[in-house]
């Protein structure tokens, strides 16, 4: 059984005071929660004052990075390295990467910027492959995302789409690294959007990606492996998802930033997830 993962990824919010409030709360009602894997990923200001808050707790809440780089060192202006979140000092366990918005990937309720300022969000499969590969080697677990936009899933070509950024973003791992990871299935047409993904809808496309899994890496890698589903995951909807088995987890956006608002997105999660499952 691969035991259910909720990750909060807070993108560009919270300073570390806020981050400190936020656990001030949300700490003391996962105390003694048991059976699933909680962790936050905060802005790189927090992660280490997140971090020492996470140790002194003695919480089983992880710390995780919102990307990382895919060198240890170099002239990389603004670039954060998988050994500098994988320091002690910091104590990252997971790291989020090729997340659609680093993609340049964005929502419907986004406004997408011009060319010149798109390039600054500028990952593709290639260098997601880097840096799972860098992450790994620095014993980090990489949350690997991908998904489709609206006018790929539209055109009915998500499946294509998915596995031609499964194929490119696991190349050259083997077997054990590739159940070792986490992947994210975030269709970026339902981003906060009016029109939400339905349950039913991002379970067959999690199916397939084990499906591919299996192809790729065997069928007992690809059972290991946690799958996760991130499109807008809230309270109230989060239940819907995962009543089927093939579903692991959340990765979890804006529904992640209120301690009781993520709190019951967990305790859902293990809920569900502890009953007989589709």
């Amino acid at each position: 059984m691969r035991k259910p993962l909720v990750v909060a990824n807070w993108k560009m919010f919270k300073t570390t005071g806020e981050a400190a409030a936020f656990l001030d709360g949300f700490l003391g009602m996962m105390q003694g929660l048991q059976g699933v894997d909680m962790a936050i990923c905060p802005p790189f200001t927090c992660l280490v004052e997140v971090g020492r808050a996470l140790r002194q707790a003695g919480s089983q809440v992880a710390l995780g990075a919102q990307d990382c780089f895919w060198k240890d060192d170099d002239a990389y202006t603004a670039q954060v390295s998988p050994r500098m979140l994988a320091d002690p000092e910091v104590g990252c366990k997971y790291a989020i990467i090729g997340h659609s918005e680093k993609r340049g990937r964005l929502g419907p309720r986004k406004e997408v910027p011009p060319p010149e300022q798109l390039a600054s969000l500028a990952d593709n499969d290639e260098t997601v492959n880097a840096k799972t590969k860098a992450a790994l080697a620095h014993g980090l677990v990489p949350v690997v995302c991908v998904g489709e936009n609206a006018q790929e899933r539209d055109s009915g070509r998500t499946r294509a789409v998915v596995e031609k950024q499964l194929a490119t973003c696991l190349a050259g791992l083997d077997a054990s690294q590739a159940s070792s990871l986490v992947l994210a299935y975030e269709p970026v047409w339902a981003i906060g959007a009016g029109t939400p993904c339905q349950p039913g809808q991002a379970v067959e496309v999690i199916r397939d990606i084990r499906a591919l899994l299996s192809r790729l890496f065997g069928i007992d890698s690809a059972e290991k492996t946690r799958i996760l589903y991130g499109g807008t995951v809230k309270g109230d909807n989060v239940g819907g998802f995962m009543e089927y088995q093939d579903i692991d987890g959340g990765l979890v956006g804006g529904a992640s930033l209120d301690p009781k608002g993520f709190a019951a997105i967990v305790k859902t999660t293990l809920e569900t997830t502890s009953k007989p499952r589709r």
